[in-house]
């Protein structure tokens, strides 16, 4: 096959590339950059960027069958990834728990899209944090990442510099370590839209989603980039986290500036740079405030308290370790949380993971708790009516799944897991 065999449209290739698109790397690579120059001619891209790193989506949740025939045909094909490659969050975990049911066979298939996916030389490190605890880019480093919780925490904390790549997307940005060059790897898309200013204390990981709740919702463009300002202590990584997830999750955005924290945004004047901005937002500790009392409970026999999307950190794990120390979960209710392998290890070792087990907290490696295989019957199954959750995204994205979903503050969440009352 040779470069006349696809149109290139506007994209100039190297000659790395020219020989993938030849076939001089084999079969998947050529596949591969095939793909991504289709990619490339819809959103007008001209090049292509070297990338550093890659974080695989792959699930048979959120893949299907399709997507594990695609795996299958990359293991035949032998394809290897270029760059250091980390995966996602898996819908399946795999140690035995009453409460999920999962089927069996899916759990081959999934066990099986693992087994391709370490073939592929991918480090299956099962988690939607990477950027916590297994890479953290540089300013203006291009990655190639999935799951919109870790694009929009590289493009916003690291200066990092990556699309959401999902599905084959990912899998060709690892083979051939290139991605086109457009959206977030571009300096003009990367400039604030938005000026929020804070003016409320943000003391909890659901004030953070509360505050990405406000913001995304009524602004649901890929391309917007909030500017924040106000906030006057300086956020954790965890509250980062949780922002960015909720701005996500709400409005789909893959960016945010925070003046004097994040590193594209020393001034308010160096965030927006030339980029026209939209009516500014205030958000006030009322708003906050009624974001929580804008959810509801309804009558049920029982309910389930997750503490899962994004996964936790270690010090999350011993936060909810020292609130739910000495305590037990209440009948008619289920507590959740979910972490990856790398702080379930550490978290033994320190003993936070045998604090959580007493008091009853069901602990799930590996796992996003929403993407869950079954979750769906799982609910029905278990006779689950209210979710609480101190996270804004799981609040949000779990409704799929007919949940009545409560956002509530982390201490108020152990409240309701060891009472069972619902406040």
């Amino acid at each position: 096959m040779t470069m006349s065999a696809i149109d290139t449209g506007l994209m100039r290739l190297d000659a790395d590339e020219t020989g993938m698109l030849n076939g001089e790397r084999g079969p998947a690579a050529q596949e591969a950059i095939r793909f991504q120059i289709e990619v490339g001619r819809f959103f007008d891209a001209r090049r292509f960027v070297k990338i550093t790193n890659a974080h695989l989506m792959g699930d048979i949740e959120v893949m299907g069958d399709g997507g594990l025939g695609l795996l299958r045909r990359l293991s035949e094909q032998k394809a290897e990834c270029s760059v250091p490659t980390s995966t996602n969050a898996r819908c399946m975990h795999f140690a035995d728990v009453a409460a999920l049911r999962q089927d069996e066979g899916e759990i081959e298939k999934e066990k099986e899209i693992v087994a391709h996916l370490r073939d592929m030389r991918a480090a299956t490190t099962d988690t939607c944090i990477n950027y916590q605890t297994v890479y953290q880019p540089k300013l203006g480093e291009h990655v190639a990442w999935g799951d919109t919780g870790t694009v929009i925490y590289a493009n916003s904390v690291f200066g990092a510099r990556t699309n959401y790549e999902g599905g084959m997307a990912s899998f060709a940005a690892a083979i051939t370590g290139r991605t086109p060059a457009y959206g977030f790897h571009l300096d003009e898309v990367r400039r604030g839209s938005i000026p929020v200013e804070v003016r409320a204390r943000l003391t909890d990981s659901a004030d953070w989603g509360a505050l990405g709740k406000i913001v995304g919702h009524p602004n649901q463009d890929y391309f917007a980039v909030p500017v924040f300002s106000g906030i006057e202590e300086m956020p954790s990584s965890d509250a980062l986290k949780h922002l960015g997830a909720s701005l996500a999750s709400y409005g789909s955005l893959a960016m945010y500036h925070l003046v004097g924290v994040t590193p594209e945004a020393p001034t308010a004047a160096a965030a927006f740079a030339d980029r026209a901005r939209s009516a500014p937002m205030v958000v006030t500790q009322a708003d906050i405030d009624a974001v929580y009392a804008a959810y509801r409970f309804v009558e049920g026999a029982h309910n389930v308290v997750v503490f899962s999307g994004p996964q936790l950190s270690l010090f999350e794990m011993q936060d909810l370790a020292r609130l739910f120390a000495g305590r037990r979960v209440a009948p008619g209710m289920q507590a959740f949380a979910t972490t990856n392998h790398a702080v379930w290890s550490d978290a033994k070792r320190l003993g936070y993971v045998d604090v959580l087990e007493g008091a009853g907290v069901t602990l799930l490696q590996g796992v996003c708790f929403y993407i869950l295989q079954r979750l769906t019957r799982m609910r029905e199954e278990n006779g689950w009516t209210n979710l609480v959750s101190n996270s804004g995204k799981l609040v949000n994205t779990i409704t799929a799944h007919r949940f009545n979903t409560v956002l509530r503050r982390t201490a108020d969440c152990v409240e309701i897991a060891c009472t069972g009352v619902l406040r």
